[in-house]
């Protein structure tokens, strides 16, 4: 540079502006990308969009948690990590511009978004130490430094009169003296071998996080479950009933509603995987591994599941054969006694290899019910998504009291000494099933023909059984349904209507009874903080 020319960079244009916009994306980009190569070597769950999502599902209220779950169902958790994708880009491209003419100060934006990644990765309720900060730190370094040089292209210095006009940067770029200071082909190839490298290195770290669950995966496939020494009875021939569009009475496994907070699903070597009880009134603390559960008695029940989350005539209730050992002979030989019998744990709180801890009422576990922690469902492991290599199953409580899955710790402990996860966040102690019915055909909506419509579904009061089951047509008397048989009161029953449809809209509503003699409520009530309440209606019109 000669004497006479000035370390004064020129206001950019529109292109330079683009590229600098540009230039913060590449740098976000390559940011993630040394991330999931570096979270390779710690954890696949160390990744900067995994910790900062589930540090954003904790911060989020239970009302916007439930409404996600309302509008997204299974899709919350990609719709999340979008966002977050979404807001990471905007941000970069909010820095590029900004480095363009701070330069320093766009490189710094960089590394402090890295430092929010670190303390949310340690922060975490499953963090293994401070390695878990690694990937967002050496992710947000390599970012920091690709935006400097990226933008040091970019810079232009302005130079004295004497110094030649650049046509391509007169009164359109801003109406500057104008300058060749910045270095087009420079930054074009900088940027394409940007792009490249940080595409390669990509997609080694998600090779690599992806190989890291192969172990898992193999570990799962070598399980044989053994025959139960408990055996579920036959389902009855009646149970389930030959109407099109009605759920099946055993839902199949892919079908199986699945709401958890994992952005990832933890693949749990179960070779290695180990089960630790421990806590107030347990007198013989143990630890079990896998092979340890699956030489001891086994038992096989068919069990209703029902989240909490699950709104009126809502799809996320399942039910299904499971397979496991009973939690409270495991309790027991621990020398844990139910509060009715001097124990002075009231509280069972499960925790998941994600960091997820959900509280039981030590009552419920050890009152005579199948409560279990389960090894199979319908036949087979578990999958990941639900839980594989072990899981909670407690018949008669919502999920979110009840359905660890992943589970690797039992601490017995107190209520007033403790609040789990979800009871942080609003949701109740206990959460006993609500007495519950859903129409499944007619669909809303639906154009049904003049004549003979079936009108059926299903309805569901663990632990108590379901009595009777009603329809009502428009404003007119309650109508008996046909109930099918009932396999057992932990689970869902089938119901049928005959009904004669008259062409018009018409409104179904559907209402059911346990054998305590309780009548479904009509009165509405949220999810929040017991699970919802109310009749369930469809509007169809009939031509």
């Amino acid at each position: 540079m000669r004497d006479e020319e000035k370390d004064q960079r020129v206001r950019p244009g529109w292109l330079r502006l683009g590229l600098s916009a540009l230039s913060g994306v590449l740098a976000g980009f390559a940011a993630l990308a040394v991330a999931e190569l570096v979270a390779a070597a710690v954890r696949p769950q160390s990744s900067p969009v995994i910790v900062v999502g589930g540090a954003s599902i904790d911060a989020t209220p239970a009302a916007v948690k439930d409404w996600a779950i309302r509008h997204f169902g299974t899709n919350d958790k990609l719709v999340l990590q979008l966002g977050i994708l979404a807001a990471l880009t905007v941000l970069a491209l909010g820095l590029g511009v900004l480095a363009v003419r701070f330069r320093r100060v766009g490189a710094a934006g960089v590394l402090l978004f890295g430092a929010v990644g670190a303390a949310a990765a340690v922060g975490r309720p499953d963090s293994t130490g401070f390695t878990e900060a690694l990937p967002s730190v050496m992710g947000a370094i390599a970012g920091a430094l690709l935006l400097y040089v990226l933008v040091g292209y970019l810079i232009t210095v302005r130079r004295s009169p004497a110094s030649t006009p650049d046509s391509a940067t007169g009164p359109a770029g801003g109406g500057l003296p104008a300058s060749a200071g910045w270095d087009r082909r420079g930054f074009v190839v900088a940027a394409a071998s940007a792009a490249a490298v940080s595409a390669a290195v990509g997609g080694v770290g998600r090779s690599l996080n992806a190989s890291r669950g192969q172990n898992a995966i193999a570990s799962r496939q070598k399980v044989v479950l053994p025959s139960p020494g408990s055996p579920a009875r036959p389902v009855p021939k009646r149970a389930g009933l030959s109407v099109p569009g009605i759920s099946p009475f055993v839902t199949p496994n892919a079908d199986f509603y699945r709401v958890d907070t994992a952005l990832v699903v933890p693949k749990v070597d179960a070779t290695a995987w180990r089960l630790r009880i421990h806590g107030e009134g347990v007198h013989r603390p143990a630890t079990y591994s896998f092979d340890d559960l699956l030489r001891r008695e086994l038992i096989e029940r068919d069990i209703t599941l029902t989240c909490v989350s699950n709104e009126v005539g809502g799809p996320y209730v399942g039910n299904a054969r499971w397979i496991g050992v009973r939690l409270a002979d495991l309790l027991a030989e621990c020398g844990v006694k139910p509060p009715y019998r001097g124990g002075p744990a009231d509280q069972l709180v499960s925790r998941s290899v994600d960091g997820m801890t959900i509280g039981s009422p030590v009552e419920d576990v050890m009152d005579g019910r199948d409560a279990m922690l389960a090894l199979g469902m319908n036949g087979e492991p578990l999958s990941f998504e639900h839980g594989f290599p072990v899981r909670m199953v407690v018949p008669g409580l919502y999920g979110f009291v009840s359905a660890c899955k992943w589970i690797e710790d039992i601490e017995l402990t107190t209520f007033d000494s403790y609040d789990p996860y979800w009871v942080k966040r609003g949701w109740a102690r206990r959460a006993p099933v609500k007495t519950a019915s859903r129409i499944d055909t007619p669909k809303p909506f639906a154009r049904p023909k003049a004549g003979t419509v079936m009108v059926a579904g299903v309805a569901w009061a663990q632990r108590r059984g379901i009595d009777k089951v009603e329809v009502r047509i428009d404003d007119g008397p309650w109508q008996e349904a046909d109930l099918a048989a009932e396999d057992t009161r932990d689970t869902w029953r089938q119901w049928s209507l005959p009904w004669q449809a008259a062409k018009g809209t018409h409104t179904l509503t559907v209402r059911a009874a346990d054998r305590t003699g309780a009548v479904q409520t009509d009165a509405r009530a949220r999810t929040i903080p017991d699970g919802a309440s109310g009749w369930h209606s469809v509007a169809v019109t009939v031509e």
